[in-house]
Parts: structure tokens; sequence; C-alpha cells
């Protein structure tokens, strides 16, 4: 499930257990929540070290290929 499928979920859940009185279900839902919120976090952290890493990978063929580039020269 997506992390905003799993946020309107528990959002709902919340609701319903509090006009309902129901505590289990409206803890049930925050915490549904909660969980949607982190994994959207994690996600959006996973998106940034995966291009920190393109980067550096790019950087790298860089400076390979300048090394060849100059030892073709000598």
């Amino acid at each position: 499930m997506s992390e905003k499928t799993d946020q309107v979920k528990g959002k709902a859940k919340e609701a319903v257990g509090r006009l309902t009185g129901n505590k289990d279900l409206e803890s049930e839902g925050k915490a549904d929540c909660r969980a949607g919120e982190a994994k959207e976090k994690l996600s959006d952290a996973k998106g940034k070290v995966e291009e920190v890493i393109d980067k550096a990978e790019s950087k790298v063929e860089e400076v390979v290929d300048k090394g060849k580039d100059a030892s073709h020269q000598k």
C-alpha cells in the first residue's frame, strides 16, 4: 500500500474511532497514519541517497576519463 493510502486510511480510522468512542480504532488509525508518514520520509530519503550515488558515479567516471586522456597525451 502506498504511503498516502496508509495516511488516508489511518485518518479515516481515527475519525471513525473518535466518532464512535472506540479508542482502539482511534489509536490504530493514528498508528496507520504515522506509519504512512514514516514510509513517505523513508522513500524521500532513499531517493536523495540514490541521487547522491548517481552524482558520485558521474564524478568518478569524469575523473577516470580525464586520467585516460592525460595518459594518452604523454
